[in-house]
Order: structure tokens, then C-alpha cells, then sequence
């Protein structure tokens, strides 16, 4: 994969991203609907199922991205770190794409299920939904993604270093990981926490996008100038 590829690659995931989370605050009130009984959350989702499912896809499209953003910039380096990056990219993308898939897939079928005139199996199906929100969601989704993409990002952070783009390069993206680990907490719903994971993913986005530019721009600078061929003399 060349730079430029993995360049627009960044900058795909991370438009997609923050373009998809907007959707889904903006028709299911998420994620802040996740803190309602399983029964209201079912009820939201099926007054708007179809764009529901449509931003979890494109927010799982998004998440996926990563994975061959990780093999891409692997490329840049060949230091221990950056070897290690790579797997650990790909796994981010892995659990986050697993725990965002539940919404389209499951959910549907236990919003039915829920909304019918079963009560034992409307039951059964919120109970689902509200283990699969905390081993599907909370614990693989949000924990791994928070953790690993926090981890692929220093780990990419000290192969590179500062001399790769320069001193904002290592400031904004150790910033951005700090406060998306600092997800890890949410469960214990500590002040500010939920703000600071936001706000990490934000500057995340922002870091990988700068990313992208800076690549091209290095590669940009390292490619030949063509030089044009000469001219024959030509004298009557």
C-alpha cells in the first residue's frame, strides 16, 4: 500500500466517523440513549431502524478502516514499536467492528420480538440486548477499542517520534490517546469522563487527518523532480 493510499485511507476513517456518530446523535440520541431501560431503547430504535442501522454500518465501515491503516503506516518504520503497531491496529478495528455489527444484525430481531404481544418473549429479548450491549458493547466495543486504539497510537507515536511531522505530531496524538483510554472508566460513571473520551476521539480525528497530510507531504518531497528531456540543438 502506498502512502498517499494509506493517507486517504486516514482521512476516510476518520470523516466517516465523526459523520456517522453525528447521525446516530442526531436520530437515536446516542450514545446517551444506551442509559435508558433496555425496553425505551428498543422502542427508539425501531421508530427509526433503517437510519439506525445505516450509521452503525457506516461507524463500523469507519472502525474497520483502521485495519489497513495499521498495515499502511506499519511501512513507515521498522522499529520494535511500529511492529507491534500493526496487530495491535488491526485488533482495534476488529473489536470495534464487532461491537458496532450487534446493531444491525441483532438488534432488529430483538426490537420485534420486544415490541410483540409475547411478554415472556419480549423478556428474553431485552434481556438479550442488555448482555449483548455489556459483553458485545461495553466490554469488547468500547473497552477493547479504547484500549487498543490507544495502544496503536503510542505505539505509532514512539516509532515515529517528534522528527516524523514534528513536535505537534507526538503532543496532539499522545493527548488525543490519553483521553480515549481514559474511556476504560466510563462504567464507574466519574465526572467528566464520558466529556473526556469525546473530546479524545475528536483530537483523535483531527491527529489522524494531519497524519494523512503530512505523509503525502513527505512523500511529496522525497519524489524526483522529472527532468525534462534535452532539446536537440538543431543550427541551419
Amino acid at each position: 500500500m502506498t502512502p498517499r493510499r494509506t493517507a486517504v485511507l486516514m482521512v476516510t476513517a476518520a470523516v466517516l466517523l465523526n459523520v456517522a456518530f453525528t447521525g446516530l446523535g442526531s436520530v437515536f440520541d446516542y450514545p446517551d440513549v444506551l442509559k435508558q431501560p433496555a425496553e425505551d431503547v428498543l422502542a427508539l430504535f425501531r421508530q427509526s431502524q433503517g437510519a439506525v442501522s445505516a450509521w452503525f454500518l457506516a461507524l463500523a465501515l469507519g472502525a474497520a478502516l483502521l485495519a489497513p491503516v495499521a498495515v499502511g503506516v506499519g511501512r513507515l518504520s521498522a522499529a520494535r514499536p511500529m511492529r507491534w503497531a500493526v496487530p495491535v491496529g488491526i485488533a482495534a478495528a476488529v473489536v470495534q467492528v464487532v461491537g458496532l455489527l450487534r446493531w444491525p444484525l441483532l438488534v432488529p430481531g430483538w426490537a420485534a420480538t420486544a415490541a410483540g404481544s409475547n411478554p415472556e418473549a419480549a423478556a428474553v429479548a431485552r434481556a438479550a440486548f442488555g448482555t449483548a450491549n455489556r459483553v458485545l458493547g461495553n466490554l469488547v466495543g468500547e473497552t477493547g477499542g479504547y484500549v487498543l486504539t490507544a495502544g496503536w497510537t503510542l505505539l505509532v507515536l514512539a516509532a515515529l517520534g517528534s522528527g516524523f511531522a514534528g513536535p505537534w505530531f507526538l503532543a496532539l496524538g499522545s493527548v488525543s490517546a490519553a483521553l480515549v483510554l481514559a474511556g476504560v472508566l466510563s462504567p464507574l460513571d466519574l465526572p467528566l469522563i464520558d466529556t473526556a473520551n469525546f473530546t479524545g476521539y475528536v483530537l483523535w480525528s483531527v491527529w489522524l487527518v494531519l497524519f494523512a497530510a503530512a505523509l503525502v507531504l513527505r512523500q511529496r518531497r522525497r519524489s524526483p523532480v522529472p527532468v525534462p528531456p534535452a532539446t536537440a540543438d538543431v543550427r541551419s
